[in-house]
């Protein structure tokens, strides 16, 4: 003889519903850290980047004598600018070596105003200045 089914044997609509909402508030909780985090790691990278690329500008310089110019910008570490007798480069590999990680070109100013030049990014938002992600990753 078969059993009677009884009311206590699965789990309800309602209850599967109340364990997605609790599940969904929990990750809402633990996105925003790890939303920052993200965020802060592409300041670091921005400003690592920007390390690199302020060392192929001193090689760039030791080699042709003198920083580019403003008007050949950063293209000159990939390219040879025109009047460049002694350039051994290209100085970077690709010229995605040139774009910060919101694929933006490093704003690039010679002569600078903080030093002898001026290598920056605006930052996610494009902007100067601002906070967290949205800040300016500077060479000064």
């Amino acid at each position: 003889m078969p059993r009677p089914l009884s009311r206590q044997a699965g789990i309800t609509l309602l209850e599967l519903l109340v364990v997605l909402v609790i599940l969904a508030v929990i990750a809402g909780f633990a996105a925003r850290p790890l939303l920052n985090v993200l965020g802060g790691a592409k300041s670091d990278a921005a400003a690592i980047k920007l390390e690199g690329l302020i060392e192929v500008l001193d090689l760039y310089r030791l080699e042709v004598g003198h920083y580019p110019s403003e008007q050949d910008g950063l293209e000159a570490l990939f390219e040879r600018p025109a009047g460049a007798e002694v350039w051994n480069g290209p100085y970077v590999r690709k010229r995605e070596q040139l774009l910060d990680p919101w694929n933006r070109l490093y704003l690039y100013r010679y002569p600078g105003d903080n030093g002898d030049f001026d290598l920056y990014s605006l930052g996610a938002d494009g902007i100067e200045g601002g906070d967290d992600e949205d800040a300016d990753v500077t060479s000064w």
